[in-house]
């Protein structure tokens, strides 16, 4: 039997990211899923540019704020307490419009935890 409890506040920021990236489930121990915790001042952007995962499904759920999620064909509001999903191969780019009233706090899950799989998306090459 294995368990860890992480306190998020204690996992070091990451760095190259435009926003607040704790990836808790790293420090967890987690081998199967990624799972992050962002926070995103107003006018930033959550994980990546605008992406699609190859391989892996990913979810966002939002614990304050509101998180905005274009995609190809409408963009999306998620307040707190509601659950974002993109399929692989979904182009999608989560931010925090530059004229929010507050900073956005989110979960961030992904599965299979697979690193390299993110190709970048651009709208205009459609």
């Amino acid at each position: 039997m294995g368990y860890r409890v992480v306190d998020a506040t204690a996992v070091e920021p990451a760095d190259d990211r435009p926003c607040e990236l704790r990836r808790i489930g790293g420090e967890g121990g987690l081998e199967t899923v990624a799972l992050n915790r962002f926070r995103a001042a107003p006018g930033e952007q959550v994980p990546l540019s605008y992406h699609y995962h190859t391989e892996q499904e990913e979810a966002f759920y939002v614990l304050s704020g509101t998180l905005f999620v274009e995609t190809p064909d409408e963009t999306f509001e998620v307040g707190a307490d509601g659950l974002f999903v993109a399929d692989p191969e979904s182009p999608h780019r989560a931010y925090n419009p530059e004229d929010a009233d507050e900073p956005v706090e989110l979960l961030a899950l992904g599965s299979p935890a697979v690193s390299g799989d993110a190709v970048p998306y651009d709208p205009d090459e459609e």
